[in-house]
């Protein structure tokens, strides 16, 4: 090109900001119905495929959902679009069935009770149609298989073919085989009668014995194959899968251990954090994931604010880590509840391992694990109630673990809030992506008008700070908001711009 001809690359566009739409609900509540304890959802994920989904409730249950618009055909629904088959116009999940995980127990060493709520699920790799799961509560982790059998029953009863009915009922009294008494042992629910029972002259010409028989219909069964125990002095508040389809860990505030599948009498410890006075304990273990390509690398995040990323090549006891990864505070900020907000409460892998999102109290923080100086995003969740920290202190909100997920593609990531809320931002750095949706049939009935880009200025900040503060309990939208509906819990399709999120004991789900 000559003198002044040359003409630069435009700069990417970033992708429009979706717009969301009601899916599904299951247990959704009437209005004024009062919610169970035990049937509030605590733990929500979808499969590798996205064709099920498992979420987990504090009464110890374990309900698994199955995708229905895609099962008559098979195969993702990219590549069915690309055949040509036609789609549903959002994607359908059905109730596929439901197991109790977990029983309450007591430790009589230590005389705590231990609840029976499930506080993680992972799933596992599917073997010749089966399903298998991880499932947790405080202390106990449990292997777990669902699958379909065959229902069986039981036929060839001694008495005429023409006069049985059903599952070897009696029809007709006259030709029945032996009397009420010889069936104590049977176990099998007959209606014999007695009354004109009799012998018939000579005896009966055969003895026909029950037969069990294999039915044409189906039945769900869900086994324990497994239960990992007595691993944990503290509460357990990750499980995580490794790539290599083997091994997993279990985290607990001090301790990260490293299982085999196949073995539940024994793991490894890798990380203890543990002093050896415990006075001198400065954090804990809050948050911790296997990377999703690498089996020798995994992360933890603290309650410090910071994330460890380790490397099981370096030592059998990860004690150093092979990155930290902090942001540094800024001179003059800190207050009473620095470190409390710091407490990073979810950390999430993206797909291509490349990059590490992490949720502390405030803020979503997105980390690329190649540069360790500091977030390359950070996103502001609710600074509205930055001022009301105090009164979240007092009734202990302060102290909510939120949950946080990305897009399958990345581009995108999303986490909780309060009054049901959720928010999704873009990732792009051209992105201004910052929707606000409600756990509701309605998810866009409270938007909430942000700045352009509210995790880069400084000055778009303190305009939300300003504005949260108009008057008590109100958001920037001047909408109230309840601290007792929270939000915590949600996850992101695999594949496909899809949210499903837990409201209280409903389950919600949203597609773009």
């Amino acid at each position: 090109m000559n003198g002044g001809d040359e003409v630069g690359e435009a700069p990417p566009v970033p992708p429009q900001p979706l717009e969301w739409k009601f899916s599904q609900v299951f247990g959704e509540r009437t209005a004024g119905e009062e919610v169970q304890e035990v049937d509030i959802i605590s733990a929500i994920e979808f499969d590798r495929s996205g064709d099920h989904l498992a979420t987990g409730d504090r009464g110890g249950r374990v309900v698994l959902f199955e995708r229905t618009d895609t099962k008559d055909h098979g195969g993702s629904r990219r590549d069915l679009e690309r055949m040509g088959y036609p789609i549903s116009r959002h994607p359908e999940f059905r109730y596929k069935t439901e197991f109790q995980s977990h029983e309450p127990e007591f430790d009589y060493l230590k005389s705590l009770e231990i609840e029976e709520k499930i506080n993680k699920i992972r799933w596992c790799q599917t073997t010749n149609g089966a399903l298998f799961l991880l499932s947790t509560n405080d202390k106990t982790i449990k292997y777990w298989k669902v699958q379909e059998k065959k229902v069986k029953k039981i036929s060839e009863m001694n008495v005429d073919p023409s006069k049985a009915i059903g599952n070897g009922s009696i029809a007709s009294s006259s030709n029945s085989s032996i009397g009420k008494q010889y069936l104590a042992n049977g176990g099998g629910k007959y209606d014999l009668p007695s009354n004109d029972f009799s012998i018939p002259p000579g005896g009966f010409p055969s003895l026909r014995l029950p037969v069990v028989v294999t039915s044409d219909e189906t039945s769900l069964m869900a086994s324990c194959r497994r239960v990992y125990a007595h691993a944990h002095d503290y509460h357990i508040n990750s499980i995580s899968n490794n790539s290599d389809g083997e091994t997993f860990i279990s985290a607990d505030d001090l301790r990260i251990n490293l299982w085999n599948l196949e073995i539940s009498n024994q793991s490894f410890n890798i990380v203890d954090v543990k002093p050896a006075n415990m006075e001198d304990l400065t954090e804990v273990i809050t948050s911790a994931e296997f990377h999703p390509g690498h089996c020798n690398t995994l992360a933890y995040s603290s309650s410090k604010g910071s994330i460890r990323l380790i490397d099981l090549r370096q030592s059998a006891l990860c004690d150093s880590h092979a990155k930290l990864f902090e942001e540094t505070e800024a001179p003059g900020s800190r207050s009473f509840f620095t470190e409390i907000i710091a407490s990073i409460s979810d950390i999430k892998f993206a797909r291509d391992g490349r990059h590490i999102l992490s949720r502390d109290y405030m803020t979503l923080k997105l980390w690329d694990i190649n540069m360790d100086s500091g977030p390359v995003a950070t996103f502001q969740v609710h600074e509205h109630l930055r001022p009301k920290l105090c009164d979240l202190y007092e009734n202990d909100s302060i102290f909510d673990k939120f949950e946080c997920c990305l897009s399958g593609d990345g581009l995108r990531v999303a986490t909780g809030s309060y009054s049901n809320l959720f928010r999704v931002f873009g990732c792009n750095l051209e992105s201004t992506e910052a929707t606000t949706l409600e756990a509701s049939k309605n998810p866009m009935r409270r938007q909430v008008q942000t700045p352009s880009r509210p995790s880069r200025s400084l000055s778009s900040i303190t305009r939300v700070v300003r504005r949260g503060a108009e008057g008590p309990g109100v958001d920037p939208n001047g909408n109230s908001f309840d601290f007792s509906t929270k939000l915590l819990h949600l996850a992101w399709h695999p594949t496909e711009n899809s949210i499903a999120c837990a409201a209280a004991n409903s389950l919600y789900m949203y597609y773009a």
